[in-house]
């Protein structure tokens, strides 16, 4: 892999993480279930079982009850371990609020997530999406 190579596969995944909040906070779950692999396993940064497979996952996205969220992602660190495999760690900063408020409720959550990705032939994907919460800031 080249150095230009290795660039361009850090600057998709960084893509893939961030796309990864817009269309969560807009609720496209079926664009969100497209980011993983068939097999993928998923772990919310709330915890819980892991699911497992892309239908999996994007059933229990829309089993969710309706919210507005904003899920601000930074801090994102890629490792290209192969030309078509990868791992990543990002932050997650979560606002949320039931649907149609415009006030989000305390706390924020603070967390991220632990993934590994492969190349397929459309594009970078999620094999595997591990979330976690360090911290809940109250506003009060």
């Amino acid at each position: 892999m080249t150095p230009i190579d290795r660039l361009i596969a850090e600057q998709d995944i960084t893509r893939l993480i961030t796309q990864f909040g817009l269309l969560n906070d807009s609720a496209d779950w079926a664009g969100v279930s497209a980011m993983f692999t068939d097999d993928a396993r998923f772990v919310r940064p709330a915890g819980g079982d892991p699911v497992i497979g892309r239908d999996a996952i994007r059933a229990s996205f829309e089993s969710r009850p309706p919210r507005k969220s904003c899920h601000l992602i930074t801090n994102i660190v890629v490792d290209v371990t192969a030309a078509n495999e990868a791992s990543a760690r990002s932050t997650l900063v979560l606002y949320a609020a039931p649907a149609g408020a415009s006030e989000a409720g305390s706390p924020a959550l603070i967390g991220g997530f632990r993934d590994r990705l492969v190349r397929t032939s459309e594009g970078w994907k999620f094999v595997e999406r591990t979330g976690f919460l360090d911290l809940k800031v109250s506003f009060a």
